[in-house]
């Protein structure tokens, strides 16, 4: 009980939340999209019964990827992809994603769409939020994905317009998020097993870590956009 009132645990909390909000709000296009053919008397259960189809799907997910990163190596290999996903979150690309999810007029195909999809977009999601549960000890990893995830489902269904706008009117917002995920990636570069023979495992080295990782996406991100602008 104790974990839960201690600095970490709630600082990996907000991070999980602000990661479901910056990289989820394509979660809530997708539920739209799927939804929108349905009788207006359907929608809502359409919306609800999707969105919990794909948090019990993503949350096994991460529980999965949290076992897994306790296999040396293998959170360096998480590391880079969060690095990446942090550069494409700074600098997207124009593709419309969405063009090929197909709305349908019957409940439960829409809820399967909704699940489908989610399963296929939220890679991302998951690597990043495992990555930031590394942070509590390990008792109390999965019940604060669980947490960060559950406090988030309202933000993304019904703040995700909201959100956009802000983040379109304050792109520093993005450059936080992506910075974050870089910080994320950074420690969990240095937590892997494999480098604890390694590296000294002291707060100094791991907020190293993270500023590095943090540097990293950033660097990336503006040397990207820069050569799209300039293409």
């Amino acid at each position: 009980m104790e974990e839960f009132l201690t600095a970490n645990f709630w600082l990996a909390v907000g991070q999980i939340i602000m990661i479901d909000i910056l990289l989820g709000g394509d979660n809530a296009v997708v539920i739209a999209l799927a939804c929108r053919k349905l009788p207006a008397h359907q929608r809502l259960k359409g919306i609800l019964w999707g969105t919990a189809g794909a948090i019990v799907l993503r949350v096994v997910l991460i529980a999965f990827a949290l076992t897994l990163l306790q296999v040396p190596f293998l959170k360096l290999v998480g590391a880079a992809l969060l690095v990446w996903i942090g550069v494409k979150l700074l600098a997207p690309s124009d593709e419309d994603e969405h063009s090929n999810i197909q709305g349908s007029d019957k409940l439960w195909a829409a809820v399967k769409t909704v699940i489908v999809a989610d399963l296929v977009m939220s890679i991302d999601n998951v690597i990043a939020i495992a990555g930031a549960a590394t942070g509590a000890s390990a008792n109390h990893q999965l019940p604060l994905v669980v947490f960060g995830l559950l406090v988030s489902i309202p933000i993304i269904i019904w703040g995700s317009q909201l959100v956009l706008k802000l983040m379109d009117r304050f792109p520093l917002i993005i450059v936080a998020g992506g910075l974050l995920l870089g910080w994320i990636a950074g420690t969990m570069a240095h937590s892997d097993p494999a480098m604890k023979s390694i590296l000294p495992q002291t707060p100094t080295w791991n907020y190293a870590f993270g500023l590095g990782g943090a540097l990293v996406v950033y660097a990336f991100g503006y040397l990207h956009r820069k050569r799209v602008a300039s293409a």
